[in-house]
């Protein structure tokens, strides 16, 4: 056993994943492992992993299935009583580990956040996200149960790399990242954090998270289409788990609002498909028993989204109706 796994997912990252694994491998704790997983790469991702010589990296090679499924893979072999995740275009900062292992361990929690800051070649800067401005100074120093948490819970970072974990937890949990789609840390996060009995924050920047012209969160492409998915398993997970009456409010917002936005941002040429996915999963809504929630827990701006993509037969009537 070790203190801290840490689980490194990479698709095509040659430019950048020899400084996230340098970042861990200069850590100023060394009682770590590093599973790197390979997802398929055809650029020379692998030569650059290989290229590094220490004990303390695990390699796994799969055919690309996408960052959910090398995160899953990776946590079934992982040996340490902690996890951390690392994406590939990302760096720790070189105390990172020893001060998350630190907190988590200091109060016993399930996760502990911690603060991340953006860097975009140029500069570094934070937002409120990754500064968890909605944590005021009363949760810091202290463990904290889920229902404390102050505001909507949809205002918190669901970003998987921007928490330390008890493998325990996680283990007990049965906790696995839906696969074949992006945006795969969101359902994760909010099962993750709503079956937490204990979390911890602590507002000290740990990890330095690259914006580029190719961060998945960063260009609203054909990626985006997979918000879609992505909401239907997080409806799922809060109704499968009894969540959904405390948060209908709140997750209902949320739901519509991904897509909603998605559909703005993109490209002309992806909205048509956009708009089929999101009218496909406002039909099956309406076929179940929480269409009069769309239609009674909405604000206006949202309900009349949800109705009038509902009315409309393909994405150019939608674009008229929606003026």
């Amino acid at each position: 056993m070790v203190k801290i796994s840490v689980i490194l997912p990479a698709f095509n990252s040659q430019k950048y994943i020899k400084k996230s694994v340098e970042s861990v491998l200069a850590q100023t704790m060394g009682d770590f492992e590093l599973i790197i997983v390979n997802d398929g790469s055809t650029d020379n991702t692998l030569d650059a992993i290989n290229s590094f010589s220490d004990d303390r990296i695990r390699i796994i090679n799969q055919s690309n299935q996408g960052p959910g499924a090398a995160r899953n893979n990776a946590l079934k072999m992982a040996n340490g009583d902690y996890i951390m995740y690392l994406d590939s275009d990302d760096w720790f900062c070189p105390d990172a580990l020893e001060i998350a292992y630190g907190e988590i361990t200091k109060f016993g929690t399930d996760l502990t956040f911690f603060q991340m800051i953006n860097y975009d070649g140029e500069k570094y800067y934070g937002n409120d996200w990754f500064d968890m401005k909605t944590f005021d100074e009363n949760f810091e120093n202290r463990a904290f149960k889920p229902q404390e948490t102050p505001g909507s819970i949809f205002d918190l970072s669901v970003g998987v790399c921007q928490k330390i974990y008890s493998h325990e937890f996680l283990k007990r949990i049965n906790a696995k990242f839906p696969e074949g789609i992006f945006f795969e840390d969101m359902p994760f996060f909010y099962y993750v954090f709503l079956k937490a009995e204990r979390i911890s924050i602590l507002k000290k920047p740990l990890y330095v998270r690259r914006k580029h012209t190719k961060s998945i969160t960063n260009v609203v492409d054909e990626k985006f289409f997979d918000t879609v998915p992505a909401g239907q398993e997080l409806m799922r997970i809060f109704i499968e788990n009894g969540w959904y009456d405390a948060y209908k409010f709140d997750l209902l917002a949320y739901k519509i609002n991904g897509p909603r936005f998605a559909l703005r941002d993109m490209p002309l040429k992806d909205k048509p498909h956009m708009f089929d996915l999101i009218k496909r999963d406002y039909e099956s809504i309406k076929r179940t028993q929480y269409y009069e929630d769309f239609l009674t827990q909405l604000g206006p701006v949202k309900k009349k989204f949800f109705l009038d993509v509902l009315s409309s037969k393909d994405y150019w009537e939608f674009s008229k109706t929606s003026r």
